[in-house]
């Protein structure tokens, strides 16, 4: 058998819960187990109980006959006749106590010592059920005197009686009992084990199998759970389950679609930088040229070019879902938004009007590439947005501006755009569901949000209704470090 093998067969082993080790086996036992300690303390004090009302039987039976003997004369009765009233009790003898005085009645062998004294009127609880279980164990070889009033007369009488035939009767009702704790444990148990498993335990199966079936085949629709539409817990774990299971589904489908595209990107990525590069070569000639207009068109496609060999290479990065970390220096804001400007291709005098209302002696810490990329993403959504509009008379109109909160710098980009529609405000910079236009990805803002974040900073929707959207990024300075604060101080 070959390793794999061996692995799915252990794999199997720990999917599969025996019999005896499942929730059904633990159920039924502790219920049995349960209602047994249930008739166990039940027991007690029903067979201390038990054992005074067969002593209170045989001192009642006493007392009648005690009352008989004493309005004829016993010793005018004969022997066998004694021998006969005591063996019908089970008794060596019979006495009454009235007026103080103890008269014995009945004898027929007195024994030579009573190993316990038992008054049916004063025995409290406790007691009884502690001299129950001492004759229960250790009890058929003792002498019992047995006194107390009978009824409503005044005298007392007393028994003395061997407690074998007490302990038989004991053991016999003992017995009884435990019989019948066991069948209504099993009968309790059944009951008890058919309602919760029918309730939680088929449930908790069903979902425990579902998980299961899911692990092995989590793209698949039909392995998701169908929740039962119960009202209780059960029915909660149900839908939770459900809902994970789906939102997982999806997650999935999501990163598919992601491993796909960095496939689809790392085949091109080889002939794009070929390309580019001659598109750099031929840029080189162009700034050969003695034209105005092409002097100064040519540092920008130069940076364009630069930028776009930069994010060729590093778009393998980001198939690993891991931005590089920024390279944050001192910019001038307003030359960086003017970069983006000409990277959307927006014109003086087209249907988009570009305003840039950064001061220009506006500062901000961070990363050129990165800014670039953010504000480009954010703006070519604006774009996009406004150049949906065909109405003419419609102001088309995207600003970015900036303002410096102590050492954060807050830059927003306003347009006058129809706005986000709900959808995409719900799902906002996540990736394929925040996209505010039909077929599009929302890659855009998911990009922006993760080189914000980097940067330690915050990317917002501040407003969007129909005719106005901004975006707020926030990115606060780089923390001076003290040593190189204090080197800095030192003089050369």
């Amino acid at each position: 058998m070959s390793g794999n093998a061996v692995t799915d067969v252990g794999t199997e082993a720990a999917r599969t819960v025996p019999l005896s080790r499942g929730l059904s086996a633990k159920l039924v036992a502790l219920t049995i187990i349960f209602v047994l300690a249930a008739e166990v303390l039940i027991f007690l004090p029903s067979v201390a109980n038990f054992r005074l009302r067969w002593l209170e039987a045989r001192l009642g039976t006493a007392a009648t006959v005690s009352l008989l003997l004493i309005q004829n004369n016993p010793p005018d009765l004969p022997r066998q006749v004694q021998d006969d009233v005591l063996k019908s009790i089970g008794a060596r003898a019979i006495a009454v106590r009235d007026g103080g005085v103890s008269r014995l009645l009945v004898v027929s062998e007195m024994p030579p010592q009573v190993d316990e004294h038992i008054d049916l009127a004063h025995t409290r609880p406790l007691e009884a059920m502690r001299a129950a279980l001492d004759t229960l164990f250790f009890g058929g070889n003792r002498m019992l005197r047995v006194f107390g009033p009978v009824g409503d007369s005044d005298k007392e009488f007393q028994l003395i009686i061997p407690d074998d035939m007490l302990r038989k009767a004991m053991l016999i009702y003992s017995r009884n009992v435990a019989l019948l704790s066991l069948l209504i444990s099993l009968f309790t148990a059944t009951a008890v084990f058919y309602a919760i498993n029918r309730i939680m335990i088929r449930p908790i199966r069903d979902m425990t199998r579902s998980m299961l079936d899911f692990s092995q085949a989590p793209d698949d629709p039909a392995r998701v759970i169908v929740a039962e539409g119960r009202a209780d817990e059960i029915g909660v774990a149900e839908r939770e389950l459900a809902g994970m299971q789906q939102r997982l589904q999806k997650t999935l489908s999501e990163q598919k679609h992601l491993a796909d595209l960095g496939l689809a990107v790392s085949k091109i990525n080889h002939d794009m930088r070929n390309i580019l590069a001659s598109a750099q070569l031929m840029s080189d000639r162009l700034g050969l040229v003695k034209d105005p207009t092409v002097q100064a068109l040519v540092p920008k496609l130069v940076r364009a070019l630069n930028r776009a060999v930069s994010y060729s290479e590093g778009v393998l990065t980001y198939g690993r879902t891991q931005e590089a970390p920024p390279s944050r220096r001192r910019l001038r804001l307003r030359q960086t938004v003017e970069d983006v400007q000409g990277l959307l291709g927006i014109e003086p005098g087209g249907d988009v009007e570009f305003v840039n209302a950064v001061d220009p002696d506006f500062e901000i810490d961070a990363d050129s590439e990165q800014l670039v990329r953010v504000l480009t993403n954010l703006c070519r959504n604006s774009v996009q947005a406004m150049a949906a509009d065909s109405e003419g008379a419609i102001v088309k109109r995207l600003t970015i501006s900036a303002e410096r909160n102590g050492s954060v710098s807050r830059i927003l980009v306003a347009d006058t755009g129809p706005g986000l529609p709900q959808k995409a405000r719900e799902n906002l910079f996540s990736a394929f569901r925040g996209s505010a236009r039909s077929g599009g990805t929302g890659l855009g803002l998911a990009i922006a949000y993760e080189l914000v974040r980097a940067h330690g900073g915050a990317l917002e929707l501040v407003e969007s209704v129909g005719g106005r959207t901004v975006f707020s990024i926030a990115i606060p300075d780089q923390p001076v470090r003290l040593e190189e604060a204090r080197s800095l101080r030192r003089p050369a």
